[in-house]
């Protein structure tokens, strides 16, 4: 079959400004022309493509106007690409998944699964379909399985028609929107993701959403097969807007490498003089070989930010666009041919170049003729036109025949061996091309091909395998290095310890000794403590009796003045009587004496309990100060042993304080209380015999 050649289709689609660049008072630089729906303008400069989405756009109008036509060309056999190209934070996740179980913001994929299914539910009976998803993604230029996240490093392979394919990927059936709803769902949780400056959720991989449908007539038993790629590319990034650093910023490296790449093959598709595309520059462009350049119709999606502070990456990505529209694919049905029908094509072809190689006979003979110089008439002359369907359907089937052969030997063709036959002599076709070979020569270099994959994809992951080892016996030495300085350190913490250890020993012992001298002070201070007490109560004892002294002692005085005054009374009316004898003198003498005397007595015994007094409050004071030492010790004891520092002097050399017996013998002066007593009882009654005889 023919091939079609159609170009890529590229549609741009701007989203509204977001709220940080309305609070950082970005205006958008984007205009549309009212009467056009394929253009924009950027500051005046025009962009023309296949489709311009405005920022109302809705996610409906998206699917049908860039994905709607690519799902029936795949139900009908061919192989179809969408993927969404841009700056960070543009909305090509949006564009692609949205938000799923909505039906206003459910994305292409989403819509695509529906899509597929609703097509099937409309067939009869005598279709059958298989549908197989796979879900990987492009991280760090590894092909990651989001579906089996023990694959990590996938290799890319060929098939028998020589068109990429990723080695070992999970496959599942798939029989329901639902079904793969939930295999996004699962692949989703899976995918890399950071926060940027720029995107809370910012993908920093590249995710390939793979549907294989393979659908058999069972009437005719026509086979056709499509492949679906639905990419979401991770976004351009600029490190100075996004903030990357640490392995974001590896990461956003390695996406910007994998871009430049892709924009390096579209490139060199755009411009034909260029021989050599590099599509295995990396893992992306490799997979994406037979959307760009190859068998399937392909629709790139630029998603942009209308922001004048993103200005230059918005151009950035339209003059992209710009280049991968003039990109031309050559698509063709995938279709499986029976044997029967194999056979009746190729004798249908076979029949027709028979005819041609005829013609050409006939051509050479009436060439041969004119240059003879032989006229030859209208009537023997061959007619051309009447064999100009013929002619180019054979073309065709030559041309099919070239290109199929063309990736093995180039040299070697079916036109070039028809051409080095003597076309006069009609030599048979089946005799000079000689099929057989050529497929056992393209399946030996495709085995070998696949062979050299596979040998290349070991050696990276020995070349892994090997560097990990290297970063492993690295941190080995490393830690070697660090566990000998650390061991140098242990034995001088050893040795310190073991000083330590001497240096505590002896403070232990100086602290058995404290603490005996610390007891033994303690008994001490607690039997003086006890003598201070009994002391004490003796002093208020003594203070007690001594103020019940001096109550009695100012009775007395009071008594004594009031006898006084009595007998100055006395005398007096016996003087006024004149009846008094000498001997009333001689008594008032001697009553005079003795009251005098009486007196003397009292300030006697007044002095010496004014003297016992101070000397008790004396005793009473050296007794605080013996407290109050005590406490003092043992604060200084408590402190020394919750510290552990060493005693400022030593214990030996603690003064004890002074006893409460010695203080009680320095200043023990008692009075002769008992002789006083009984001299002041004898003056009592003495007075008392006076009065009695007044």
């Amino acid at each position: 079959m023919a091939a079609n050649e159609c170009n890529i289709r590229v549609v741009a689609r701007f989203r509204p400004l977001n709220e940080s660049e309305k609070q950082a008072g970005n205006e958008s630089v984007v205009n549309f022309p009212t009467d056009k729906d394929d253009t924009t303008l950027i500051t005046g400069n025009p962009y023309i493509f296949d489709k311009v989405f405005r920022s109302n756009a809705t996610q409906e109008n998206v699917y049908n106007e860039t994905a709607k036509e690519i799902v029936k060309d795949v139900l009908n056999g061919y192989n179809g690409t969408i993927f969404a190209y841009g700056q960070t934070s543009t909305g090509k996740t949006h564009t692609m998944e949205g938000v799923m179980g909505s039906d206003g913001q459910q994305g292409i994929i989403p819509r695509i699964a529906q899509d597929i299914f609703n097509h099937i539910y409309t067939l009869d009976t005598n279709f059958h379909f298989q549908i197989k998803i796979s879900y990987f993604e492009i991280y760090l230029d590894k092909i990651r399985d989001l579906l089996d996240v023990s694959k990590t490093n996938l290799a890319v392979g060929r098939d028998k028609n020589c068109a990429p394919y990723v080695k070992g990927v999970t496959e599942r059936f798939v029989s329901s929107p639902d079904e793969i709803f939930k295999i996004m769902k699962e692949g989703k949780k899976n995918r890399r993701i950071a926060v940027t400056n720029m995107n809370e959720h910012s993908s920093r991989s590249h995710s390939v959403f793979l549907i294989h449908v393979k659908q058999e007539n069972v009437q005719n038993e026509k086979k056709l097969t499509g492949k679906l790629y639905l990419v979401d590319l991770a976004g351009t990034e600029n490190v100075s807007r996004t903030g990357a650093e640490g392995q974001v910023l590896g990461e956003a490296k390695c996406i910007n490498k994998s871009l430049s790449a892709l924009g390096n093959v579209i490139l060199a598709l755009a411009d034909e003089t260029k021989p050599y595309i590099p599509y295995r520059s990396s893992k992306l462009t490799h997979i994406l070989k037979e959307s760009l350049g190859g068998n399937a119709r392909t629709t790139i999606i630029l998603c942009c930010s209308p922001a004048s502070y993103n200005d230059s990456q918005t151009r950035s990505t339209l003059e992209f666009g710009k280049r991968a529209k003039n990109i031309k694919n050559q698509v063709i049905v995938n279709e499986e041919l029976t044997a029967e029908e194999s056979k009746r094509r190729w004798e249908k072809e076979c029949e027709k170049v028979a005819r041609l190689i005829g013609q050409l006979s006939r051509l050479k003979v009436e060439l041969e003729q004119w240059r003879r110089g032989e006229t030859v008439t209208k009537d023997e002359q061959i007619n051309l036109l009447e064999s100009d369907d013929t002619l180019s359907t054979t073309q065709s089937t030559m041309s099919l025949l070239t290109v199929a052969s063309s990736a093995l030997s180039p040299t070697t063709s079916v036109v070039g061996t028809v051409a080095a036959g003597n076309p006069l002599d009609g030599p048979d076709l089946r005799s000079s091309v000689n099929v057989d070979e050529w497929e056992k020569e393209r399946s030996t270099l495709y085995q070998q091909l696949d062979e050299k994959n596979d040998e290349i994809n070991n050696l990276a992951q020995t070349l892994e395998r090997l560097e990990s080892q290297t970063v492993e016996h690295h941190i080995f030495s490393q830690a070697r290095k660090d566990n000998e300085n650390l061991q140098v350190k242990v034995n001088r913490l050893q040795q310190e310890s073991e000083s330590a250890k001497e240096e505590v020993k002896e403070v232990l012992q100086a602290l058995e000794k404290l603490a005996v001298n610390y007891d033994q002070k303690t008994q001490e201070v607690e039997t003086k403590s006890k003598e201070n007490e009994i002391l004490v109560q003796e002093l208020d004892t003594k203070l007690t009796s001594l103020n019940s002294i001096r109550k009695e002692l100012e009775e007395e005085k009071r008594t004594s003045k009031q006898t006084q005054d009595s007998l100055n009374e006395i005398l007096v009316k016996l003087r006024a009587q004149e009846c008094v004898t000498d001997s009333t003198s001689d008594v008032q003498k001697v009553l005079s004496q003795q009251m005098e005397q009486v007196s003397e007595q009292h300030q006697k015994q007044l002095t010496i309990l004014r003297d016992e007094i101070r000397t008790k409050e004396s005793q009473t004071k050296i007794l605080k100060g013996s407290v109050s030492l005590y406490d003092l010790f043992s604060k200084m004891k408590q402190a020394y042993i919750d510290k552990k520092i060493p005693a400022p002097y030593p214990a030996a050399s603690l003064a004890s304080p002074p006893s409460p017996s010695t203080i009680k013998k320095r200043s023990k002066s008692k009075p002769k209380e008992n002789k006083d007593d009984s001299e002041f009882e004898q003056q009592i009654k003495k007075r008392n015999s006076i009065n009695c005889f007044i």
